[in-house]
C-alpha cells in the first residue's frame, strides 16, 4: 500500500495528493451539508475568500469557498483548498472584517496543512479508514459513512490549541496585507463568547471544533498590537458589499437546522 493510504511519519504528502484528498472530501461535503447554491451569495463568498487566499497561498491551490445553509455557527476547511462557512455565523458577523477574519483563520490551517500533519499523526483505524472511503469507492454505503463520520462531521476540523493559535496568526497576517482590519477576528470571537453564554447550544459546534478561552481574545489582540500602528491603521473594516451580501443571505428561506 502508498505512502498516500499508510500516512506514516516516513511518507511525505504532497500537493497534489493533499488536492486529491480535498477533492474528495469536497465531493462528500457536497452530497451531505446543505450548500447554498445562491449566485450572488456564492460570488460573494468566493471574492472575499479569494481575496486572502491570494495574499495567503504559495503553492497555487485552486481555492473554494462555500457557504453552509445552517443556522449553527461553524466554519471548517479541508485539505487542498476546500473552505466552508456556515450561514449562522455569517448572519451574526456585524462587518466585513469580521467574516473575512474566519475565512482567514480557515485559509490558515490549509496552508499550514494542519489536517494533513493531523493524519500522518494519528495511529487509529478512524483516519486511516476514511481516507481510504475519499480515495476509493470501498465505503459507499450510506452505513459505513455514518460510521466513519465523513464530510457532515468535518473530519479533520478539530484542531489542537497549537493548531488554532498558529491559524490565529496566518490569519491576523493575510488580513493585514489584503488590506482588511484584523481587529474582526477578536470582535467575532467576543460576539461568539457572548453568545456561548446566553444560547450555548447555537455555538456548541463551533467551539467544539475551535477550542477557545478569553485568553484567545487577548492573545489575538496583542498579536495585532505587535505590528507597526501604521500598518494597521486605516485598513477596511466594512463594506456595502458585505452588508448587502448579508441582507441577500437573510432573505433567503430559512434553514432548515
Amino acid at each position: 500500500m502508498s505512502c498516500l493510504f499508510l500516512f506514516t511519519s516516513a511518507c511525505a504528502v504532497s500537493t497534489q495528493q493533499e488536492v486529491e484528498i480535498g477533492t474528495n472530501y469536497a465531493s462528500q461535503i457536497a452530497k451531505e451539508l446543505p450548500l447554498i447554491q445562491d449566485a450572488e451569495v456564492t460570488r460573494y463568498i468566493t471574492l472575499l475568500g479569494d481575496s486572502l487566499a491570494r495574499v495567503a497561498d504559495q503553492r497555487n491551490l485552486d481555492w473554494h469557498f462555500a457557504v453552509v445553509d445552517s443556522r449553527e455557527v461553524n466554519a471548517f476547511a479541508v485539505p487542498g483548498g476546500y473552505v466552508y462557512v456556515n450561514r449562522g455565523l455569517i448572519e451574526r458577523a456585524t462587518s466585513m472584517s469580521q467574516v473575512a477574519g474566519v475565512i482567514g483563520h480557515e485559509i490558515g490551517h490549509v496552508t499550514r496543512r494542519h489536517s494533513i500533519k493531523q493524519m500522518q499523526k494519528s495511529q487509529g483505524v478512524n483516519i486511516g479508514a476514511t481516507l481510504v472511503c475519499t480515495l476509493t469507492s470501498a465505503c459507499n454505503s450510506d452505513l459505513a459513512q455514518s460510521a466513519l463520520g465523513i464530510g457532515a462531521s468535518a473530519a479533520f476540523a478539530k484542531f489542537s490549541r497549537t493548531d488554532e493559535a498558529e491559524a490565529d496568526e496566518e490569519g491576523v497576517r493575510y488580513m493585514i496585507k489584503a488590506g482588511y482590519d484584523p481587529n474582526g477576528i477578536p470582535e467575532m470571537f467576543e460576539i461568539l463568547q457572548k453568545e456561548r453564554k446566553t444560547t450555548p447550544t447555537e455555538v456548541d459546534r463551533f467551539f467544539a471544533s475551535h477550542p477557545m478561552e478569553e485568553s484567545r481574545i487577548r492573545d489575538t489582540e496583542k498579536l495585532i498590537a505587535s505590528y507597526p500602528a501604521a500598518q494597521v491603521k486605516g485598513l477596511t473594516r466594512d463594506t456595502p458589499g458585505f452588508q448587502a451580501f448579508k441582507k441577500r443571505l437573510l432573505s433567503l428561506p430559512a434553514p432548515k437546522k
